[in-house]
C-alpha cells in the first residue's frame, strides 16, 4: 500500500505540472485563436490587394473597350459624314442621266457644256466614294442590294425570279448601300 499511496501523489503532481508547462489560462483552442488573428490581418490585406487588382483590371479593359469602340463610331461617322447630303444628290445624278439620253439622240454640239458638266457631277460623286451599282438585265435579285418595285410574268423560262429591267440606280458609299436599285422582278 505504500507504494500506492506514494505513486499517487506522483501521478498527480505530472497531471499537474503538464498544465504548468502552458501560460495560465490559455488554451490550445485560444493559442490557435489568437494565431489566426496574427495571420488574419495580412490574409484580408492580400484580398483587398487581389480585389483592387481584378477592379483595376476589370475597368483597364472596360476603358480600352470604350477607346476601341470609339474610335470605331468616329471612324464611321468620318466615312458617313455627308450621306444625307450625297443621297439628295442622287436625284440629280438621275436627272442627268434621263437628259444625257435625250441629248444622245440629237448629237446636238450645245449640249457638250452638258456632258462637261455631268462629268464633272460624276468626278465629285466619285470623290466622295459614292458608285453606282452595277445592276445587270438577267442578274439574280439580291434583297440586299435591290429593292422589287413590281413582278411581271417572266417572258422566258431563265428570267424566273432575276431582274427584267432597272427602273432607278442604286448606290453605294464605301461599300454601304445608300440607296437600293429598284427593279422589276420576273415571276
Amino acid at each position: 500500500m505504500e507504494n500506492t499511496v506514494h505513486t499517487e501523489p506522483e501521478l498527480s503532481k505530472h497531471d499537474e505540472s503538464a498544465p504548468e508547462a502552458n501560460i495560465p489560462g490559455q488554451t490550445p483552442e485560444a493559442e490557435a485563436a489568437k494565431a489566426e488573428n496574427v495571420v488574419d490581418p495580412v490574409k484580408k490585406l492580400q484580398d483587398e490587394l487581389a480585389e483592387a487588382k481584378d477592379k483595376y483590371v476589370r475597368l483597364y479593359a472596360e476603358f480600352d473597350n470604350f477607346r476601341r469602340r470609339s474610335a470605331k463610331e468616329k471612324l464611321d461617322m468620318i466615312q458617313s459624314a455627308n450621306e444625307q447630303l450625297l443621297k439628295s444628290l442622287l436625284g440629280v445624278a438621275d436627272d442627268f442621266e434621263r437628259a444625257e439620253k435625250s441629248f444622245q439622240d440629237k448629237n446636238d454640239k450645245e449640249a457638250e457644256g452638258f456632258f462637261l458638266i455631268h462629268n464633272k457631277f460624276k468626278k465629285v460623286l466619285e470623290q466622295y466614294s459614292v458608285k453606282a451599282m452595277e445592276v445587270g438585265k438577267e442578274s439574280a435579285f439580291d434583297p440586299d442590294l435591290h429593292e422589287a418595285i413590281t413582278q411581271i410574268p417572266a417572258p422566258e423560262e431563265k428570267l424566273k425570279g432575276k431582274v427584267v429591267d432597272v427602273v432607278e440606280k442604286g448606290y453605294l458609299l464605301n461599300e454601304k448601300v445608300i440607296r437600293f436599285a429598284k427593279v422589276v422582278v420576273g415571276s
